[in-house]
């Protein structure tokens, strides 16, 4: 009865049935009868788009001649890009679109042909913000929230044996006071909501009696692993049945689990008798013996569990197949996360749904290449956020074994304006996308948690990017309780977690507890102190709350693949701005990683970011509205060196990487050369000359130091011996003629700053002080940039190093002018004093820059000659009266 509708469509291109499809159980059966039960098409091409608002567009006649053909998925958004010197990724200023408004899709598909009762639905996996759907000029109905599956009831409003129409209206309009998306999660974020039809559509015909469709998206069929024994496995399944037969129905539901080599594992058979109009719950018990389980990527093995119904008369009326796999999930405060009663450390990513290439309407291979991704940096975890994800990627998880953290966007803000409670629709719209994401995932072995929030706990300290906070704080406490019980009640075979961003923050409101486990999302290195802060801010955490499991859910560092350091301890990154080397970021994984590894009470970690991805309130590194804390760049083309660390670290393939590959033209003679390797020996050649080897380096990071570079081109050659063979990573680095021997160093910086007239590395060959700058850096703000008189590089003269410390600068032998340049940051003659020692010899005593200049901000240079005959130039300054400090320093070979 359906196939020749179907035919009738692939005339038309229109449409075209999908694996992923059959998964869900839209189109699959076990049996001939079930096969022809249920069908399932895709509405794909043929679709008609404006963004705008015209007048009259639900209703058949419109003439939307000139509207753009679209392919759905589809968004009319495209967000963030490269600088163009950068030279990744297909974005530019020029094709930017970060529209927000009404936007509205039509199609013209062929009816349906098909038997009396028969019942047709359309189904969209998701159309951002809000959507309202028409058929034919009939109103089918309107959804809330941008991310989770909707289904309509679209049968009276088709014309049988005729042209159809579906107009859609869709608003992605930012949800301030008054607008028609200002009770639509989420309000805020360091993200941007794209507007279109950005996942499949769909039409299915279902027999009148059929598992339920609009059950919040989900597939009717819901089953949990109830026990797991020795020997045996307890598999409770509920199934939803919708009578639209016109009278009293009744026959049986047969639920069965099928093994990978399709013998029947498990079955049972239940009896039911639903009233018309009716929707009937069916709940059975399936027996497994000898239970393969799912075992995570160590061993993902998947069933297909096939529920079908048979009617009165013995026939299949609708059938619906979905893989699962045999599991249980717990976490304790002190053993971590158990799956099966066993622990696995896991140790994963963060993930937003775009791509530089498709934003938003990414296709199943965009998807399958992401995930490929961060399978192969050996992740095991990934954490969907800040918003249910689709389909394809749980279903890629179950498949190969990636734990999933599902959550709803409840992001930084659930009030508008100077409001202190959230609207009762809000409420309302919180629950219906927590019931949605719950319904639509719970039959994924892959997912382990459901998260109800995300960083609800900035109180007063919110920062201006992500909206200022009103006056009075709303507190979050009555919310996450609310969605909390929600989902142990909905689902109580999984945790509840929520992300927090400011536990130990006193104007903070805690909310450790409300939900059954807590993780933090915290910065260190980044927003806050050193990296190795972050083993006593979790241990202070744990010793507050012994009782509640806790994770990080967050950290991480920006990084440019533009910008590069010669030490990333020689001064702050630019957390809101250009000044965010790759190298850095590499750096803060090398040092949080062995932290957080060597805490296996911990639940889990998620890194912040597997990708770059788009974010209108950002304005740093070498992009434009990119968030640049990604491990691979925003279009997945370019893997930064901080994958290669994890890949060495998490993965069991070969991994042999040289970092500092992007930059290129070095600015010391002298450098160390960093290896990322899980060989148990690697060796490092420069111009085919071995180094030397190193053996099962620390934390897989093989160090070589003070290796000397030569004028030209330099070829580094790392190679790992394993026992599959050698595998090699190779590089070339060059070096000018005028950086040949010469030092030039800029004091206190990151990023060494652009010389007219000389090229400058960044602070490096130091031991002591601190990092600082005169300029003021605020995020949200324009810096602060005083003038500085007497000088011809002001940035280089901005920064510097303050406190008691020394430069061992490696120039090898010889005589060496050495010029050091000063600025005094604020203080007044005689209020800064210290001494200045090269190679143990007093050079400058009792120096006052103020007293020299004149007063602050005037560069001073002094200059000396020194001979090294050890091969080390050691300059040494040390403070007399308040701190010592020095902008830069060069140290050239005398002629």
């Amino acid at each position: 009865m359906k196939a020749n509708w179907l035919a009738g469509l692939a005339i038309g291109a229109l449409l075209a049935v999908t694996a992923q499809a059959r998964d869900r159980g839209a189109a699959a059966a076990a049996t001939q009868a079930g096969a022809e039960a249920r069908s399932a098409v895709v509405l794909a091409d043929g679709w008609r788009f404006i963004q705008g608002d015209p007048a009259g567009a639900a209703q058949p006649a419109f003439d939307d001649a000139a509207w753009q053909p679209v392919r759905v998925p589809h968004t009319w958004n495209r967000i963030g890009y490269y600088e163009p010197r950068v030279g990744v990724g297909p974005n530019t200023a020029g094709t930017v679109a970060k529209y927000q408004g009404v936007g509205w899709y039509r199609l013209r598909f062929p009816s349906p042909a098909r038997a009396s009762g028969e019942k047709v639905w359309l189904e969209f996996d998701a159309a951002s913000r809000i959507a309202e759907v028409w058929v034919n000029g009939v109103r089918l109905g309107s959804h809330a929230g941008g991310f989770s599956r909707f289904r309509f009831d679209a049968t009276s409003a088709l014309r049988p044996g005729a042209s159809n129409i579906v107009a859609v209206r869709v608003d992605n309009s930012a949800p301030v006071a008054g607008s028609a998306t200002a009770d639509v999660l989420p309000l805020s974020g360091d993200f941007f909501v794209r507007g279109g039809l950005y996942r499949p559509v769909r039409l299915i015909v279902t027999n009148p009696l059929h598992i339920d469709l609009l059950d919040h998206g989900g597939p009717g069929v819901y089953a949990t692993t109830t026990s797991i024994s020795a020997g045996a496995a307890q598999v409770r399944v509920r199934t939803r049945l919708a009578n639209d037969t016109g009278r009293l129905a009744n026959g049986a539901v047969v639920a069965r689990l099928v093994d990978a080599q399709g013998r029947v594992a498990a079955q049972a058979r239940a009896v039911f008798r639903v009233p018309m109009a009716q929707v009937s719950e069916q709940q059975q018990d399936l027996a497994v013996a000898r239970p393969h389980l799912w075992q995570g990527t160590a061993d993902p093995y998947l069933y297909r569990l096939i529920v079908d119904v048979v009617d009165g008369r013995g026939r299949v009326v609708d059938t619906v197949a979905q893989p699962f796999g045999i599991r249980q999930v717990s976490i304790d405060p002190q053993r971590g996360f158990l799956l099966n009663g066993k622990v696995l450390a896991l140790h994963g990513v963060g993930l937003h749904q775009d791509t530089e290439t498709s934003d938003w309407a990414m296709s199943e291979a965009d998807i399958a290449r992401t995930f490929a991704t961060i399978r192969d940096m050996g992740a095991n975890t990934i954490r969907l956020t800040h918003y249910q994800h689709g389909e394809t990627i749980h279903t890629l998880a179950d498949r190969y074994g990636l734990v999933l953290w599902d959550e709803i966007p409840l992001v930084t803000q659930w009030t508008q304006g100077e409001a202190i409670n959230p609207t009762t629709a809000l409420v309302g719209n919180a629950q219906q996308q927590l019931a949605e994401l719950i319904r639509q995932n719970f039959n994924h072995p892959a997912v382990a948690f459901w998260g109800v929030a995300n960083e609800v706990d900035f109180g007063p300290n919110r920062p201006d990017f992500l909206g200022k906070p009103p006056a009075a704080i709303a507190d979050p406490k009555a919310l996450v309780r609310l969605l909390d019980q929600q989902a142990r009640q909905d689902d109580p075979s999984r945790p509840t977690v929520m992300a927090a961003c400011c536990q130990g923050d006193p104007a903070a409101p805690d909310i450790v507890g409300l939900t059954q486990a807590t993780a933090v999302n915290r910065y260190y290195g980044w927003y806050y102190g050193k990296p190795a802060g972050i083993g006593p801010y979790l241990d202070g955490l744990r010793a507050k709350y012994p009782h509640q499991p806790l994770a990080l859910s967050e950290y991480g560092a920006g990084g440019a693949l533009t910008y590069q350091t010669d030490d990333p301890a020689g001064g702050p990154a630019d957390i809101a701005g250009p000044r965010q080397p790759e190298g850095y970021q590499a750096w803060v994984h090398e040092q949080t990683w062995p932290l957080l590894r060597d805490r296996p009470w911990l639940f889990g970690t998620w890194l912040w970011n597997a990708f770059d991805f788009g974010s209108t309130v950002r304005r740093e590194g070498d992009s434009v509205d990119v968030n640049t804390k990604g491990l691979v760049t925003y279009d997945g083309t370019i893997r930064k060196d901080a994958f290669y660390y994890y890949r060495a670290n998490w993965s069991a393939a070969p991994t042999v990487h040289i970092t500092g590959r992007r930059y290129t033209q070095r600015a010391y003679p002298v450098t160390d050369v960093r290896v990322y390797s899980n060989a148990p020996r690697t060796e490092l050649a420069l111009n085919g000359r071995s180094l030397g080897g190193k053996t099962d380096c620390p934390n897989r990071v093989c160090v070589w130091s003070g290796v000397a570079l030569a004028a030209g081109t330099n070829v580094l050659t790392a190679t790992g011996q394993f026992a599959t063979g050698a595998v090699a990573d190779r590089i070339e680095w060059q070096l000018a003629s005028a950086q040949a021997g010469a030092f030039r160093i800029d004091a206190g910086a990151l990023v060494a700053a652009h010389a007219p007239d000389a090229v400058f590395g960044s602070d490096a060959f130091f031991s002591g002080g601190t990092a600082r700058s005169v300029d003021v850096f605020a995020r949200g703000r324009a810096p602060v940039r005083p003038e500085i008189a007497g000088t011809r590089n002001r940035d280089l003269a901005a920064t510097f190093r303050a406190g008691a410390f020394s430069y061992r600068i490696p120039t090898g032998p010889g005589a060496f002018t050495v010029s050091l340049t000063f600025v005094e940051p604020a203080e007044q003659p005689g209020s800064r004093i210290f001494d200045v020692a090269a190679n143990g010899q007093a050079v400058l005593k009792g120096f006052d820059i103020a007293g020299a200049a004149g007063g602050p901000l005037v560069e001073v240079t002094r200059s000396f000659p020194v001979t090294a005959t050890d091969g080390v130039v050691t300059i040494d300054f040390v403070p007399v009266k308040g701190e010592a400090v020095v902008s830069a320093i060069t140290v050239l070979p005398r002629r």
